[in-house]
């Protein structure tokens, strides 16, 4: 008489544990996934494709010396020059530090070197850590002499006002703190 074969429990494979050990490899090799795209996104872009047109400059495409080639110097950006006079350029100034009397003080300086001055207000917030000029498109040289003339370090262009809220000004001085 045969008797059937008894399997020691701890011997057994049950089916539970084989998913357990298959999710948890195919988990394993997605977290390896993660990690090679997300290095693959933390390196420079297009560092790859400068460091391969270098190499491909230099030894050229099959592997040979490459000759010499003239190369066109990159074109430098020239820096904004103003071309209206001083008493051509509108400037809205806005108080920005919440000092009472600092917007006309201040457009009292720009008229002094020799600006036009237009809106004199508040501007919609009062904790600006520094004084600004913006200018609009068009008028960089314009807002980088009033800046340079008043001794002001930020310069840019309009961010966060519309062209329309300076009523036909070419630049906005906001005082900061």
């Amino acid at each position: 008489m045969d008797h059937p074969a008894r399997l020691d429990p701890q011997l057994a494979v049950q089916p539970w544990q084989r998913a357990t050990v298959l999710l948890a490899l195919v988990a394993a090799f997605e977290l390896v996934l993660l990690i090679v795209a997300g290095g693959a996104l933390l390196v420079k872009p297009g560092a790859a494709q400068h460091g391969a047109a270098k190499t491909e400059h230099a030894t050229g495409v099959a592997g040979k010396k490459a000759t010499p080639t003239h190369v066109a110097p990159v074109k430098q950006s020239k820096p904004a020059v103003a071309e209206l006079p001083r008493r051509k350029v509108e400037i809205v100034v806005l108080n920005g530090n919440g000092h009472q009397g600092a917007a006309a003080s201040a457009a009292t300086r720009v008229k002094g070197r020799g600006y036009r001055v237009g809106l004199v207000g508040n501007a919609p917030s009062s904790d600006y850590p520094q004084t600004i000029v913006m200018y609009r498109r068009g008028f960089e040289g314009e807002g980088r002499r009033l800046a340079a003339d008043l001794g002001v370090q930020v310069v840019g262009p309009l961010d966060g006002m519309k062209p329309t809220q300076l009523h036909g000004a070419q630049a906005v001085l906001i005082l900061g703190g």
